[in-house]
């Protein structure tokens, strides 16, 4: 780092006040847009994600994993036919109302599955543990939403529906992307909160034999049970990921926002960097008058602008760490992995070194006769 780099940049303490601010400003944004997309990303998809299923059979044409419809429970006997097929359980997977001891009323999602095969059960227990289960009224409820369902520990009751529900223990990180928390309950206790019969379910989970290819189970079963659609656990992600983060809008209004913050922050550090630059004119001049060359002046500027992009990088990522550890009290949870800390940090480069090519321009297209004239 060259000494005139620093001189010039510790010159104006407001001008650098003002730059650092604006890459500050620019970054944070860019961290929580991004950050709320990846979250976005998980919540959004997770029951999928951990689910262990290999293959869904769904009612026809279904959006998403939470708009599924009811299906005939018999179709699982020629589910189970398919070549390939280890094991074949009915899944529920259907809204339904939470009685909170003051009277009022929360929507969740009832998650009912098989205990035994452990097919779409909670990936991460707190407390208690899936085989509680298999009791009568019982369910697992997230630790994030006590408060939200009126919960205080395990053992406390409530109404699914006007079913008595008692809760045995508590998952951890099973968010969900809309307003209403997953309830975790067997298959059996499921058909209660869900209302429905035991002629019906909302989805077959299928595991498929070792050493089979799922594509090839899939049309295997697809060709045996008609009525239905069949889909591999990657796509069921995927479909369930497309519908709430593209076709609601809410994943592209984040990354715009993301990028707007890029711009922002392009602007005012290219605006301060190139009112700096201008305003050393004649010490640039005098420079290539003493023999300097272009060379010298790229990278006087270059080290002014990548020297703010570290400091703003650095307050930012300060920043930010709290912005994502609040969230996380929220229904709307921020991420921050190390790929994403060390993407902003390129990024912050690139906005840096990017807005300095104004002022590169401007300095070596100076005369340096300029110097000697009055």
């Amino acid at each position: 780092m060259s000494k005139l780099a620093l001189r010039n940049l510790f010159h104006d303490k407001v001008r650098l006040a003002v730059t650092l601010t604006g890459v500050v400003f620019a970054l944070i944004l860019m961290v929580i847009q991004f950050g709320l997309f990846l979250g976005f990303l998980e919540t959004s998809g997770n029951v999928v994600e951990h689910s262990g299923i290999d293959l869904w059979i769904t009612a026809p044409g279904i959006p998403h994993v939470n708009g599924g419809s009811p299906i005939p429970e018999r179709r699982r006997y020629k589910a189970m036919a398919a070549e390939g097929v280890d094991l074949v359980k009915p899944y529920a997977f259907l809204f339904a109302n939470w009685k909170l001891p003051s009277g009022a009323q929360e929507a969740v999602q009832v998650v009912g599955f098989d205990v035994d095969s452990r097919l779409g059960a909670p990936w991460d227990i707190a407390e208690g543990s899936i085989d509680d289960l298999r009791g009568a009224d019982t369910v697992l409820i997230d630790e994030h939403y006590k408060k939200k369902l009126g919960v205080k520990g395990i053992g406390d009751t409530a109404e699914i529906n006007g079913h008595r529900a008692r809760v045995v223990g508590f998952t951890r990180g099973v968010l969900s992307f809309t307003t209403a928390p997953y309830v975790y309950a067997s298959f059996k206790n499921s058909l209660d909160y869900v209302q429905l019969t035991e002629k019906d379910t909302i989805f077959f989970a299928v595991r498929v034999k070792p050493g089979f290819n799922r594509q090839q189970v899939k049309a295997a079963v697809q060709a045996n049970v008609h009525g239905v659609d069949v889909y591999t656990n990657e796509e069921m992600l995927d479909k369930t990921r497309s519908y709430w983060v593209i076709s609601t809008g809410a994943g592209v209004t984040t990354l715009m926002g993301a990028v707007l913050g890029l711009l922002v922050g392009m602007v005012v550090v290219a605006q301060t960097i190139y009112a700096a630059t201008v305003d050393h004119l004649r010490e640039y001049g005098t420079l290539k008058a003493m023999g300097a060359n272009n060379a010298y002046l790229y990278r006087v500027i270059l080290q002014q602008a990548l020297l703010s992009a570290l400091m703003g990088y650095v307050l930012a990522m300060g920043v930010s760490w709290f912005v994502v550890e609040g969230s996380k009290s929220g229904d709307a949870v921020i991420l921050m992995p190390p790929a994403m800390i060390a993407a902003v940090f390129v990024l912050a480069l690139v906005m840096c070194a990017g807005a300095s090519i104004l002022s590169i321009r401007k300095a070596t297209r100076i005369d340096p006769a300029m110097v000697f004239r009055a």
